[in-house]
């Protein structure tokens, strides 16, 4: 060592004080201490699968769902939510104490009412009353719980999608799919348990937050996979790596990772490890699972796919054979629905209907072809958007088309499968489709239902983070046990 050094070195340990010693000591102590208790934790970490079916708080209705989110909300006034009295005030001024103090995303001044453009008629035996635009989903009338009393918080996409996936409308908490595998686990060893796919040629405002596992272990995130080109990036082999080789670098990977995890007892660690082997195991697994082309002629044209492309109809079909196969969420989301009638791409007299053509076929066969299996009975799926629409025409900027502005105060969504009522109408709202009238149902009330008929309790089921315990519900929420079957 060099002797300037050497004597620098010996001065500062000379001017070292008893207290700086002991508190260096007491630091080093602890470090010991905490690395003994991390490398007991991890042996334990080690011999666990964190996707291992788990046991459910109590017996359960649903062992699996899809969640078909069209994003940008559809009109509950035009589809799920008749209102003879709103046709009747049709184009006449709004009355003041609706839009009084009231705050809206785009209309401004003294909007007008606006009656449906469009007809409703009576479905199934259950006699439900339903928009003409969707005459499929008409056609299962008798198998769905139609809620027409949602509410929310939130009035702007992003924040109102975050919210209804993950219990609060700012990002960074799971997504329902993250908690539900976290607390249930995935029955599927190929698969990952929470799924997403996207149609309608964008992603959803919330993004990859409404699927994210937020302060969850990764290994609980939903994998987004493609109906078109490799089904999930960079899950492939690069160009001249063999199946073999491939092998050969996750053992080695493994091997790495649970040094790794036996000194430092990092959860991420195992969540590694078991994101390679799943990776790997998706390399044969998924590509088949892919292949729709394989479907007899009879669920080709139940669902009207359409091969080769992306689209709302491929993702469903794509969805049932993902349940079959041990997936325990499926988040669907089809794009296109904000009605604000701004243009024809977004107007009740032409978005609208199209949007409607692209989803209501394979949204009924959904409930059909699963009831056919004999799935539906223990299959949840839960169709609707963000929020509702205004029972005002927006006409934004002198707009003559129809529209309708975002609206948080009522809107409605059905269900069908997994433990809820069959020919069901749940909830109601005032003559004018603005407030709830009876039986209201919060975003929060909705999520402690859904896990509900996973037999979870909504108010057990929290991961401890940063000294709190968080849940999906937040702090609120109670289970609607009127939409119960």
């Amino acid at each position: 060592m060099n002797p300037f050094l050497r004597e620098l070195n010996q001065q500062s340990l000379l001017a070292a004080t008893r207290r700086q010693f002991l508190g260096r000591m007491s630091v080093g102590i602890g470090g010991i201490a905490l690395a003994s208790l991390l490398k007991d934790n991890a042996m334990g970490l080690e011999a666990q699968n964190p996707l291992a079916p788990k046991s459910p708080h109590f017996a359960p209705k649903a062992k699996r769902a899809i969640y078909i989110h069209m994003a940008g909300s559809p009109s509950q006034l035009d589809l799920f939510d008749y209102k003879p009295r709103l046709a009747e005030l049709n184009g006449k001024p709004c009355p003041e104490s609706l839009y009084k103090k009231e705050r809206f995303a785009f209309i401004k001044g003294v909007p007008k009412m606006l009656g449906t453009p469009h007809k409703f008629k009576k479905y199934g035996d259950c006699g439900m009353e339903l928009g003409e635009l969707i005459p499929n989903i008409g056609s299962v009338a008798d198998e769905i719980c139609l809620v027409r009393s949602m509410h929310t918080d939130q009035f702007n996409h992003a924040p109102a999608q975050i919210f209804m996936f993950t219990g609060s409308p700012r990002q960074g908490r799971p997504g329902m799919g993250a908690w539900l595998t976290y607390g249930l686990g995935s029955e599927s060893q190929d698969l990952p348990g929470f799924v997403v796919l996207v149609s309608g040629g964008k992603t959803p405002d919330g993004g990859a937050s409404l699927w994210g596992s937020g302060f969850l272990p990764t290994v609980y995130q939903g994998v987004q996979c493609r109906s078109q080109g490799d089904p999930v990036l960079y899950v492939s082999n690069p160009p001249g790596v063999s199946a073999e080789i491939r092998r050969q670098s996750l053992d080695a990977l493994r091997d790495l990772n649970q040094m790794q995890l036996k000194q430092v007892g990092d959860p991420e660690t195992l969540t590694r490890i078991s994101q390679y082997e799943l990776a790997y195991r998706m390399q044969s697994s998924v590509p088949e699972l892919m292949d729709i082309s394989k479907e007899p002629d009879s669920m080709k044209e139940l669902y009207g796919i359409e091969p080769g492309k992306v689209s709302f109809a491929n993702n469903a079909l794509l969805a049932r054979r993902m349940l079959e196969r041990g997936t325990r969420f499926v988040q669907l989301f089809h794009w296109g629905w904000d009605s604000h009638g701004t243009s024809s791409g977004d107007d009740l007299m032409t978005a609208l209907p199209q949007r409607c053509k692209e989803t209501d076929r394979a949204s009924a066969a959904l409930v059909k072809d699963l009831k056919q299996r004999g799935m539906l009975d223990d299959t949840l799926i839960i169709w609707g958007g963000e929020f509702g629409r205004t029972p005002m025409n927006e006409e934004r900027n002198g707009s003559k088309l129809l529209g309708r502005d975002h609206h948080p105060h009522c809107y409605s969504l059905w269900m069908a499968g997994g433990g809820v009522k069959k020919g069901f109408a749940y909830g109601e709202t005032d003559e004018l489709g603005y407030h709830v009238a009876k039986d209201p149902v919060h975003i929060h009330d909705l999520q402690a239902t859904i896990l509900h008929c996973f037999g979870l309790e909504h108010t057990k089921l929290t991961y401890r983070f940063q000294g709190r315990d968080y849940r999906l519900t937040d702090v609120h929420g109670e289970v609607v046990k009127g939409i119960l079957a």
